[in-house]
């Protein structure tokens, strides 16, 4: 078929919009480091960004929400010697922005120096410039969106008639464009988008009632579960929690389910930030160099993956990204350092300005069936509740449900129960990680199963 060349591609037309977008975003940019040199700024940095969204959510078969948002802001940071001044605007007229630019100075003046302050340093700027399949724009209206929704909820209210309840199904459908300069001569762009569909329900009658979900969550629309496939789910999910037990108190294995399996990283991810280093506010201080895992437990950052949910060419200082191991063989191998932080340390960026970007943790074992089969008896943890976590002293108490596991199978749901250790000896005690990966995090690992943990239950 010929194309006809007066019906636009909706994709190109939405690519051709979001280049225009963010021209218009740079120029911007270029308008107030021009604004900042000229009130004699050494050094100035600008962060311009454009979030547009459509949210939708229902219950019982109703339309509950229908949202639509369109945010733009411009971030202005300046350095007059080691004294910095930020400000912040919503609206991009020339007017707001020589008012911000101007608010900056005027509290960078009457800052106290601070040693660490300062832009990254310009050997480090990023200079390949690529992107990593992360625009996908949906042209979704608010019609669709809803059909959707709804489609996804009766899918799972109509799965079971044990099925009593919902708390309903909501669909988001976002693009982010993004714009980062500094004095060094950096510009650089970045645009994405992401998609999100999830269910909740409720299973049972009376005090007796059990609540879980699902949520599919991708860049691209393709890449998404189907709204009967999300509802089903949450029905399974909800129908298994039904006629919960407790468990025997005691030292037993728990196995975290991938879904609560990347918690953990996560403290890791915080005792080992900069920040919480330099503060000395962390139960790993000063342990780069340390086995901190069992010897052959790595966790690999992949900036560079396509299609990656927090693939980046450079971080949010312009330093460029690069692939590296934060931990290696068990050991660690870095903290996760942006510049302010690594001149505190006496250390140079690790180019984490923002977080980190794709974590892979390597799998030893296979699917989460039969890391239950090898585990034989202990806990299976599906949820966890709860802030109990003391990043100073790697203190370990929270609330959890899931399933506890007998004979390598999973026996009956149970929940009420409390799980606690200390972050060292957790990490030291993982005996595996599974193979199957959570796609809907940038922190991708499979479930992991700790050795032992005081797990405390009402019998």
């Amino acid at each position: 078929m010929t194309p006809n060349p007066a019906v636009a591609d909706p994709v190109s037309a939405s690519d051709a919009d979001a280049a225009a977008r963010l021209d218009q975003l740079a120029e911007v940019a270029r308008r107030a480091l021009a604004l900042c040199r000229a009130r004699g700024a050494d050094h100035a940095e600008v962060a311009c960004s454009e979030e547009r969204g459509l949210n939708v959510g229902v219950r019982l078969g109703e339309v509950e929400t229908v949202e639509a948002s369109h945010d733009r802001g411009v971030a202005v940071t300046v350095y007059f010697g080691r004294r910095k001044g930020s400000a912040s605007t919503a609206d991009l007229r020339a007017g707001s922005l020589e008012a911000t630019v101007e608010q900056a100075c005027a509290i960078a003046r009457y800052t106290e120096e601070d040693p660490a302050a300062g832009l990254a340093d310009a050997a480090l700027m990023a200079t390949d410039l690529r992107e990593f399949d992360s625009w996908h724009p949906w042209a979704l209206d608010a019609d669709t969106a809803v059909e959707l929704a709804l489609a996804c909820e009766a899918a799972g209210r109509d799965a079971d008639a044990r099925i009593a309840n919902s708390d309903g199904a909501s669909l988001g459908s976002g693009q982010s464009l993004g714009v980062y300069a500094n004095s060094h001569g950096f510009l650089g762009a970045s645009r994405d988008t992401h998609h999100s569909l999830g269910c909740a329900l409720i299973a049972g009658e009376g005090e007796a009632m059990q609540r879980d979900g699902w949520y599919t969550l991708a860049l691209a629309r393709e890449d998404l579960e189907s709204p009967e496939a999300v509802g089903r789910k949450a029905a399974e999910r909800a129908l298994a929690r039904l006629d919960p037990r407790t468990v025997p108190t005691g030292e037993w294995p728990v196995l975290f389910s991938v879904e609560t399996a990347r918690s953990l990283i996560g403290h890791l991810l915080g005792a080992v930030s900069g920040s919480a280093q330099y503060r000395r506010a962390s139960f790993l201080l000063d342990s780069v160099g340390e086995r901190l895992f069992p010897d052959w437990f790595s966790i690999h950052e992949r900036p560079f993956l396509m299609r990656g949910l927090r693939s980046a060419a450079f971080d949010d200082e312009g330093v460029a990204t690069r692939e590296s191991a934060l931990v290696e063989g068990g050991v660690l191998q870095r903290y996760v350092l942006g510049s302010y932080s690594a001149r505190k340390l006496g250390l140079q960026t690790t180019g984490n300005a923002g977080g980190v970007h794709n974590l892979e943790i390597p799998a030893n074992a296979g699917d989460l069936a039969s890391m239950a089969r090898d585990m034989g008896r202990g806990l299976l943890v599906t949820e966890l509740m709860g802030q109990g976590v003391n990043a100073v002293t790697g203190d370990y108490s929270r609330g959890a449900s899931g399933f506890w596991v007998e004979n390598g199978e999973v026996a009956y749901p149970v929940d009420g129960i409390t799980i606690a250790g200390r972050l060292r000896d957790m990490f030291a005690g993982i005996r595996a990680v599974g193979s199957e990966v959570d796609p809907r995090s940038h922190i991708r690992t499979g479930p992991i199963l700790v050795e032992r943990m005081t797990v405390a239950g009402t019998g």
